[in-house]
């Protein structure tokens, strides 16, 4: 007999319980493109013009304004930018999320008529065709058509007017929805009128897409012709709802497509408010006897809708999946090497209540031999949430609490989010107040909002001012109390207001530059984000990597650090939509994701967090967290056996150090994530296309039901083949087994948690040892530098050995690649999957290993 569902209680003050968000039907510039009716454009091909790197020509809609469409194309990326043509006032264009800004090759016509242009560039494997009426972009591989955009006509750019005035004598027009927008109690007056721009895309040949994080969903992308669309709007969501597509904490507007001999990707680089409507169309018709059905196309179309700013369209080539996540880092940048202690267990809490009690905590990991790497404060060591600051009753010593932990290389991470207490009596405030760094309302007056402190100020993280005034906050000598060991979390940076609409900033609010908020919504923790990060680096002088977690983020977070899944709840469906949210967040580019162990809300059972410690173990960002409503959750409070068990996965963690390592420095310099869903390394494989709960970590470890590792997210027992906590014995055993026709081969390389000098490798071969001989042999990576500076970056400190098992060959070393001087010494290589023990083993080492 099932439990009831526990009612889940809002931690939120004066949360009345209703509606927060709004449904799309609530929203007026999705109802407004959707209903319709839509222009028609053609493409006025006799004011084409080919530019020193791209093309140009001018779109005219059957009635209204012209826009004007700059095309730049290269062997891997293909941008359409749409503007009107003579704008009374300029658009937003999104700052700060490309790293460069794309370089097209020049553009030749291929094919020229009446009706259509053809532009290729290169060795003419691609091309573009742009036909005059009605208008359409097509992407094409030699003849073959990738993507074509405004193929249902549903493109639609809203230009900027002036408001219309009633003449003497009469009233004035009744454009309320245009120009203002109720919802509840709120307002938003839109002081630029309707600008919402919007396009469609197809996707020939495809009919499984992936991406557009952050929603509680499943990794492939569902249809959403019968419900709501996904919505990328950044919300403070408490508890929330599972297999919804209301936007939660942050948004990436990247899409990837697959198909068997193909992958692409789609980015549309807008931050304003974004929905996306998916339609799949199958391969074969409905309604008719299978006899009599005739073999259709897939497609999949996209709609792209978004309140304001540009159309700025990228289409990623690929063709191969690794290939589009490196263009697609290439745009917004590669994932930061983050510091090696950032890859251990986390330990937090909302809160731990002083000094004593985080000495405590941190001396009964050391009691139970559980291995750590930091303790996180949330807001309650703060003087009554007044960031920056300590609370002078429970954390008076807060230098002298870090040391300690430093002594035991452990480190502290403190929370800094970005609404500031109204406090004239506090310097901090008065200054942010004086220099002009908060966000201003619609009147010009400063924006005040609610959040944890009460009353609450906005700083405006849109200035590049303001960034670095706050940047400048970290600085030792500056931030009271800190040292070099204490990190940063930026938390409810969506940015959260309590009582806001839908719990978040109006979108009238102005920013730096006379900018609505509207604008950039989904920008804002991103840029707190950058500052934070920024702030850190400036602190070590430019010498030590960062660690900052953010909640919220966008299209290039990735560059900066960390973020997690949010308030999620302690329970088993939880732990379960963790995985495809976790894999669509590294499919998008942000490798450094995780999900709260054991559920932020709610108390875990032991089976429970035991199981959920064995899932968090095998992702990227690994931490423990629980609310101030929960019981304490420390791992030694369950039992000898709980224990036990939560000890066995965090060493296993920690054990498997150098090959997270490693990935992370795949991720960094090559774009690939270490979280991978099947069909990543898999491509070909039909079956693997709609998994989403099962995955690899690397190219290395197949987490897969009929080979390696399948979790179980149910209660009570299961049968042993299913069993997740046989896969950790199979883990340690690094056991692995035919799939098909495909070897799996590696190097797994590993070190005692007790022993960082002593590194040892696993090599893996499938079958038997005559298969390896036969069929190629195994192949590994290690990657080693300090673990805490740039000295890789800057001096090319680092060592990165690439093992091989190579048919009659003995394992081997390639030359390095760098200048690092380490300590680590391969202390012993352990062949795995051999039917029978060799007769003998020789070990060629041509020069010097260490």
């Amino acid at each position: 007999m099932e439990m009831a569902e526990e009612t889940i209680v809002s931690l939120v003050p004066d949360d009345e319980g209703k509606q927060k968000f709004r449904k799309c039907d609530q929203i007026s510039f999705y109802r407004r493109q959707t209903l319709g009716p839509n222009l028609q454009y053609r493409a006025c091909l006799d004011t084409l013009v080919l530019t020193e790197r791209g093309a140009r020509v001018e779109l005219e809609p059957d009635c209204g304004v012209r826009l004007i469409l700059s095309l730049s194309a290269s062997d891997e990326t293909v941008r359409v930018q749409i503007d009107e043509l003579q704008p009374i006032r300029t658009r937003y264009s999104v700052p700060d999320v490309l790293t460069k800004e794309p370089v097209g090759e020049p553009l030749r016509v291929a094919k020229e008529t009446r009706d259509l242009v053809s532009l290729t560039w290169g060795e003419k494997q691609y091309q573009v065709r742009v036909w005059a009426c009605p208008f359409r972009l097509e992407v094409l591989c030699g003849e073959e058509a990738m993507v074509t955009f405004n193929s249902r006509d549903k493109l639609h750019f809203d230009t900027l007017q002036d408001r219309p005035s009633a003449e003497p004598g009469q009233r004035q027009q009744d454009d309320s929805s245009l120009w203002q927008e109720t919802w509840r109690e709120f307002v938003d007056i839109k002081a630029n009128g309707p600008s919402s721009v919007g396009a469609d895309l197809c996707l020939h040949g495809y009919n499984h897409v992936y991406g557009l994080p952050e929603h509680a969903d499943s990794l492939k992308l569902s249809d959403t012709r019968h419900g709501e669309p996904y919505r990328l709007y950044n919300l403070d969501v408490f508890a929330y709802d599972l297999h919804s597509r209301l936007g939660l904490y942050g948004s990436v507007p990247l899409v990837l497509a697959h198909k068997t001999n193909q992958s692409i990707g789609v980015f549309w680089l807008n931050t304003s408010e974004t929905l996306v409507d998916v339609q799949y169309n199958p391969q074969e018709t409905e309604g008719t006897p299978p006899m009599k059905r005739r073999r259709v196309p897939p497609q999949t179309d996209l709609r792209w809708l978004s309140e304001s700013g540009l159309i700025d369209c990228m289409v990623l080539l690929g063709p191969s999946p690794s290939q589009v996540m490196s263009q697609y880092a290439q745009l917004t940048g590669y994932q930061a090497l983050p510091p090696l202690f950032s890859l251990g267990y986390h330990q937090c809490r909302w809160n731990y209540e002083d000094e004593a009690d985080v000495k405590a905590v941190d001396a009964g990991f050391d009691h139970h031999n559980i291995p750590y790497d930091v303790i996180w404060l949330d807001i309650e060591h703060t003087d009554g949430k007044r960031y920056f600051t300590w609370d002078p009753v429970c954390f008076p010593d807060p230098v002298s609490l870090q040391r300690h932990l430093e002594d035991r290389k452990r480190k502290l991470v403190v929370i800094n989010d970005p609404h500031i207490k109204v406090d004239p009596d506090w310097s901090l405030y008065c200054e942010a107040r004086d220099g002009g760094h908060f966000v201003k309302d619609r009147e010009g007056q400063i924006y005040q909002g609610s959040c944890w402190p009460g009353d609450s100020n906005y700083l405006d993280f849109s200035s590049p001012a303001t960034r670095a005034w706050y940047s400048q906050r970290f600085a030792l000598e500056r931030y009271s109390g800190s040292t070099s060991s204490l990190f940063v979390w930026n938390d409810m940076n969506e940015p959260s207001v309590f009582g806001g609409p839908e719990q978040t900033m109006p979108k009238d609010a102005m920013h730096h530059g006379g900018w609505e908020h509207r604008e950039l919504h989904n920008l804002y923790g991103f840029h707190q984000h950058m500052a934070t990060v920024q702030g850190l680096i400036t602190r070590s002088g430019g010498l030590e990597r960062p660690f900052a977690l953010s909640r919220s983020f966008f299209a290039g977070s990735q560059r900066l650090g960390a973020v997690w899944t949010g308030d999620n709840v302690a329970s088993w469906d939880y732990l379960k939509i963790s995985i495809p949210m976790i894999l669509s967040l590294s499919l998008a580019g942000i490798s450094f994701c995780g999900a709260d162990v054991g559920g932020f809300v709610k108390d875990p059972d032991p089976e429970l967090l035991v199981r959920w410690y064995q899932a968090g173990a095998l992702t990227p960002f690994f931490r423990g967290h629980a609310a101030m409503n929960t019981k304490r959750r420390e791992p030694w409070l369950f039992g000898d056996q709980v224990t036990s068990a939560i000890r066995c996965v965090i060493q296993q963690r920690y054990l498997l150090l150098p090959y997270w390592y490693t990935l992370f420095h795949q991720a960094h310099t090559a774009g690939l994530p270490p979280l991978r869903p099947l069909w990543v390394e898999f491509p070909a494989d039909q079956d693997t296309f709609t998994v989403d709960h099962q995955y690899m970590i690397g190219r290395d470890w197949m987490h897969r039901k009929r080979h390696l590792i399948i979790m179980s997210y149910r209660p009570g027992p299961v049968e042993p083949q299913h069993c997740f906590q046989k896969c950790w014995d199979d883990l340690l055993k690094m056991q692995k087994k035919k799939r098909n026709a495909i070897m799996c081969k590696s190097f797994i390389p590993y070190m005692y948690f007790s022993s960082h000098s002593r590194l040892y490798l696993d090599v893996n071969i499938t079958k038997c040892f005559i298969d390896c001989l036969l069929q190629g042999g195994a192949e590994g990576e290690l990657y080693l530098d300090d673990g805490h500076s740039f000295r890789y970056r800057d001096r090319r400190e680092f060592i990165l050995r690439r093992f091989s098992f190579v048919a009659l060959c003995p394992p081997s070393c390639a030359n390095p690649e760098g200048r690092y001087q380490s300590d680590d010494v391969v202390q012993s290589v352990t062949i795995l999957g051999t039917r029978r023990r060799p007769a003998n083993a020789t070990l060629q080492q041509p020069g010097d290993m260490t």
